[in-house]
């Protein structure tokens, strides 16, 4: 694995994994995350996702496999790697009647690390990065779940870190407080941070990130460049026709298997096998009578190729 500066990856895994008795919570996995990426984690709920993210940042034991965190092999240098390592896990847990003030500086006064002479302009700034400046000193239990979460993400900047771990961090949050966010997430990796994040969330892994991997019933199925993982999945044609009926025949004749929900256009859509000739399917569609107003293909999206990877769908929105 590599380490020390320069280093490839700032998370690298190899066999990892995690039972439970006879269950397998995380199987074998191997995880490369690129330093200075904003790396999704995507899978459905009960995937492994937040498992892995526990034994990354030493709160599971891993059953097998090994682990590198900023250069460092997981467990034994956990001390030297924690300190680097902002987290946010299974959402934000605060003392309900301190204010987010008197939360940030109580959580910053455990961490031994932390000088207490810049505490007061530490907590401060993390709470402006949030957007929480307006609320510092209201208690905690008049906050929104949206507001503890950004706290929470307040609390994993209290000091510069190399890698921040975020599990759901737009979850219950509104719109305008995801775009927030987002928006803090792009800064933090424009400054050098490397940035792991857990969600279900499809639209928020194709908005926020550069890399992602997808996990299915404790396995790694896939990852990669958002670009690359798109280039795998396969093509499909896209016909507009008032002969739909007529098409989807003609297309099952040459092999292609037509969607069997129809578009919001009432297109006909199918997959392209590899190595088929759109311009003989248009042909064999014109021969056969089939009123051709449209014909495209398109790449495979993200979802597409997530659904294909895990067999259920994703949530595109909360």
């Amino acid at each position: 694995m590599t380490s020390g500066p320069g280093r490839e990856f700032a998370i690298e895994t190899s066999g990892l994994s995690k039972r439970f008795g006879s269950h397998s919570a995380v199987n074998e996995i191997d995880l490369a995350v690129p330093t200075g990426a904003v790396f999704g984690f995507l899978g459905p709920n009960g995937s492994g996702k937040t498992t892995t993210i526990r034994m990354l940042l030493g709160l599971a034991v891993a059953s097998s496999g090994s682990m590198s965190v900023l250069g460092r092999d997981l467990p034994g240098q956990l001390a030297a790697v924690l300190p680097r390592v902002g987290a946010l896990v299974e959402g934000p847990a605060f003392y309900p009647f301190l204010s987010g003030t008197a939360n940030l500086s109580r959580l910053d006064s455990a961490d031994r690390y932390a000088p207490s002479r810049t505490r007061r302009q530490r907590v401060e700034r993390a709470l402006e990065r949030v957007g929480l400046t307006h609320a510092a000193h209201k208690k905690v239990h008049a906050y929104s779940l949206g507001m503890k979460q950004r706290l929470g993400i307040a609390n994993a900047l209290l000091s510069p870190r190399e890698l921040l771990v975020l599990d759901e961090p737009t979850n219950g949050l509104d719109p305008q407080g995801t775009r927030e966010v987002r928006s803090l997430v792009a800064s933090l990796a424009g400054e050098g941070t490397t940035v792991f994040v857990s969600s279900h969330l499809l639209s928020e892994i194709e908005q926020m990130c550069t890399h992602a991997a997808v996990m299915s019933a404790g396995r790694l199925v896939a990852q990669g460049t958002l670009d690359e993982l798109r280039r795998v999945g396969r093509q499909r044609v896209r016909i507009q026709t008032p002969d739909a009926d007529q098409a989807r025949e003609i297309l099952r004749s040459r092999g292609l298997i037509p969607d069997e929900h129809e578009p919001a256009d009432s297109a006909v859509v199918a997959g392209l096998p590899d190595g088929a000739a759109p311009e003989a399917i248009v042909a064999a569609l014109v021969r056969g009578g089939v009123r051709v107003r449209g014909f495209a293909i398109n790449g495979a999206t993200l979802e597409d190729r997530f659904v294909e990877l895990t067999g259920e769908g994703f949530d595109v929105a909360e």
